[in-house]
Formats: structure tokens, sequence, C-alpha cells
């Protein structure tokens, strides 16, 4: 039987890289403070007593809670975005394949008892590039409550990010992400993974903040997630990760303007720059994609 990877809040970013690469996951315990996780639950509550149960994709579950734009609706998980820890392993895991990555997928997923396991996927399934490849996506799952193989813990395939399209997993390479609440799961996006089935009487909540490629389209469109008004109020990391910034040189300006000057209605310190010596240095430095041939692979829904 395979133990689950985990880690201490102290550990370091070169460890989760390591951890990452190999296995295509880390769990890092407790590195929520309680007190912020209180506060999570209380900006989150709301939210979901307002969404009904159940979706009519079996995907999405019928016995699941789930809602997006988390950077609007709770203002906490900015914080959580752009903790160090995380942003110093997304540099490593993402960084060497793009000048900058972005915010994915910001989202909740809110399993009642009685909800069945999700299919085993992978998040960069509508990227339509072959398994295995560079890392294109990195997750996080938040753990707002207890995260254990009886309320439903995201179910994942230790290395499989680094399978082949055409391979199946076997029950006996499965293992379940248990973790306390304040916990949070990374990995590769190309990992596959699913929710666990809730055969508890109590509800399992998750918390997902994605990172991606910044030349990669947003799985969630941050853009009409969260009005330019709300996003100028935003500190600046988070603004850049949700897009407002160049991907690369002159790439994702408006009007042959830089996004976050025209986000913010000033000169800011990239005025009139679409490219500069630095990020053209950075630029020539990424590890670009060879493609050497294309397949009607399809994207991976197994049922295991």
């Amino acid at each position: 039987m395979r133990v689950l990877q985990t880690f201490e809040p102290d550990v370091s970013s070169v460890k989760l890289h390591e951890a990452i690469t190999e296995q295509g996951y880390a769990v890092v315990k407790n590195l929520l403070p309680k007190a912020e996780l209180t506060e999570l639950s209380e900006q989150l509550n709301p939210h979901l007593d307002l969404v009904e149960l159940g979706d009519p994709d079996p995907f999405f579950g019928h016995r699941t809670k789930r809602f997006g734009a988390l950077l609007s609706r709770c203002p906490i998980t900015r914080r959580m975005l752009t903790n160090q820890l995380i942003l110093d392993t997304a540099d490593l895991v993402l960084g060497p394949y793009c000048v900058r990555y972005q915010v994915n997928y910001t989202g909740v997923m809110h399993l009642a008892p009685g909800e069945t396991a999700q299919t085993m996927h992978r998040d960069t399934g509508f990227y339509p590039i072959q398994n295995p490849s560079p890392p294109l996506t990195l997750a996080t799952m938040w753990a707002v409550t207890d995260f254990t193989e009886e309320n439903g813990a995201t179910r994942i395939v230790p290395g499989s990010h680094r399978w082949t399209d055409d391979r199946t997993p076997k029950v006996a390479e499965i293992v379940q992400a248990d973790m306390p609440a304040g916990s949070v799961l990374i990995y590769n996006g190309s990992l596959l993974h699913g929710g666990g089935a809730n055969e508890s009487d109590r509800d399992r909540c998750g918390v997902a903040l994605h990172y991606s490629l910044g030349w990669l389209r947003q799985e969630e469109n941050q853009y009409l997630a969260i009005s330019m008004e709300e996003a100028r109020a935003f500190p600046e990391k988070v603004q850049r990760l949700m897009g407002y910034d160049l991907a690369t040189v002159n790439l994702g300006f408006a009007d042959h303007k830089h996004p976050n000057d025209i986000l913010n209605g000033n000169a800011g310190n990239q005025v009139g720059t679409l490219g500069n010596k630095k990020m053209m240095e950075a630029d020539n430095a990424v590890r670009r994609f060879r493609v050497i041939g294309t397949d009607s692979v399809g994207r991976a829904r197994i049922d295991i």
C-alpha cells in the first residue's frame, strides 16, 4: 500500500519541487493558521447557503456544491493565492516554461454525504497537449474541513503525470489525500486524480486555487468573474496573477498599453513598455516546447 507523501509547514520549496517532479504531488500539513481557517469558513458559508446541491453532469457531482470567483467572494483567498511557499514552489515548477504564470482557476468543492467518487481525470485535459509533457498547471487544494478516506478526500495516482495518455491506473495505485483542515494538497495538473466518495455523515469542503503557464487560456475567466472596479482594490501581486500583466514580451497588451496601467488608470511602472531587456532575457531563457507530432488521444475520464 502506498503511503501519502506529507510535509510540515517549514518545508522548503526545493523539497516540494522535488516531490512534485517525482510523484506529481505533495501535501503540506496545517499550512493555513487556525485563525485564517476560521476566517475562510466564515467567508465561504454565506455563499454555500445560496448554492443548490448537485449538478446535472455527474462529473461535477450530484451531491456537490460548487462556486468560483473566490478572489472576489472570499477575500482571504487573495492571501492564500500569494502564500510565499506556494509561489516559491510555482516558481520552480512552472517558472522554467514561462515568463509569468497566472491564476487558472478558483473554486469550492463541497461534497455532501452520499456523494459518489468522481471519475479520475487530469486538470490539463482541456489543453490539446499529449502526456507526458512539461508542467502546464500547478493546482492547490486547501482542506477547509478534515479530508478523510470516509468523507471523500481527493484520490490521486502518484507518478501518473509521467504516464502516456493510454495508461489506466489500477486500484492499488490510488492513494487518498487524507489531511487535517488547514492543510494543502499541491499537485501537477497532469496528475490523475478525482474527488472521493463521501460515505460519512458530514460535509467535506475544499478550496481549489490553480496556477498555469501565462501563455495558456485560463480555465476560469478572471476578467468576467471579477469586475475591473473591484480588481483595482486588490494588491498588485494579485492583479498581475489574475492576468493584468504581460505574459511575456508583447503578449497580453490592450491598445498597445500595459494591462496593469489600463486597470489602474495611471502610469504605473511599465507605462508604454510592452517589453524590456529583463523581460526579453527571461523570454529567451524559457524552455520551449517542441511539437514533433499530433494525435487524437482524447481527454481521459476514468471510472475506477
